[in-house]
């Protein structure tokens, strides 16, 4: 048995069919079918089943399957480990942030980064929470910035730091250049522009009012941390969005809410037991000091 045969079955089930997997492996349909039933006659059993229109794996092809994706997963972050380079000259690495940190710790984190290890590619991506543990535990991903509370138990979070969440507005708002606190029931009779629920940050939100007996009046939603912004600097609208926001944009003034808006703790995430490149090592080393 070697790697292509595993390799090869993926493809079939992925595609569900025996050419299009041909093409994308670019070999040709009949070597590939060939592969396949050499893979199932070594291990004396049907992975495949080829009767219906389309391809499906048999049940103890989907069992095997398991082992197959875990076996290429693990073979791959050997690869890697093989070719870390331990001086930090070279080497890559894979982050994934939450929409709302790449609004504003992003930046600051691969300045410092890149200036102490010019020779490291990063590789960013921005996903939801539930996709990043679905790519870390893939090992699609080396580190993702998100939060404490995580649902797959394969994914280890380590605390980083308290996020704030703050109701701002616009300079132009009634509320700017009030000092009182705003009592968290007047958000009902407030408009407010917030993230659309597929947000970590709305969907927070939601459970704390949903706990405080609280309906806000939602007059906007929007799936652009960029664009809920730009609304509230320029309109009489107020948002909900985390602290530091309010510092890296002109025009946003955060207001007092009693009782105050709950804190959530961002934290680093990482797959339990994956290999850990010496550049993700290295990263984790510089987070410890945000």
């Amino acid at each position: 048995m070697l790697l292509r045969h595993l390799r090869y079955l993926l493809s079939v089930v992925e595609h569900h069919n025996f050419t299009r997997a041909a093409e994308a492996l670019h070999v040709s349909q009949p070597t590939l079918s060939l592969q396949i039933m050499q893979l199932e006659e070594v291990l004396q059993v049907q992975l495949l089943d080829r009767s219906g229109r389309t391809v499906r794996p048999t049940d103890v092809g989907e069992v095997y399957l398991q082992y197959a994706r875990n076996a290429l997963r693990e073979l791959e972050a050997g690869r890697r480990a093989i070719h870390d380079v331990h001086n930090l000259s070279r080497g890559s690495l894979r982050i994934a942030m939450t929409p709302t940190f790449t609004t504003y710790l992003i930046g600051p984190l691969m300045e410092r980064f890149s200036t102490r290890y010019p020779g490291i590619v990063l590789k960013i991506r921005e996903m939801t929470q539930d996709k990043m543990e679905s790519s870390l535990g893939e090992d699609s991903l080396d580190l993702g910035i998100a939060f404490s509370e995580v649902r797959s138990p394969d994914i280890d979070a380590k605390p980083l730091f308290v996020e704030r969440l703050s109701l701002m507005v616009g300079t132009s708002h009634p509320l700017a250049n009030q000092n009182a606190t705003l009592p968290l029931k007047d958000l009902q009779t407030r408009s407010l522009a917030l993230l659309t629920n597929d947000f970590a940050t709305r969907q927070y939100l939601d459970l704390f009012f949903q706990a405080q007996g609280i309906d806000p009046h939602v007059s906007i939603e929007a799936n652009s941390i960029g664009a809920i912004v730009e609304i509230i600097r320029r309109g009489q609208l107020a948002t909900i969005l985390p602290d530091p926001i309010a510092h890296e944009h002109v025009g946003l003034r955060r207001i007092s809410l009693k009782p105050a808006l709950p804190n959530r703790t961002a934290a680093l995430l990482s797959r339990k037991g994956a290999y850990e490149t010496v550049a993700a090592r290295a990263f984790r080393e510089l987070l410890a000091t945000v």
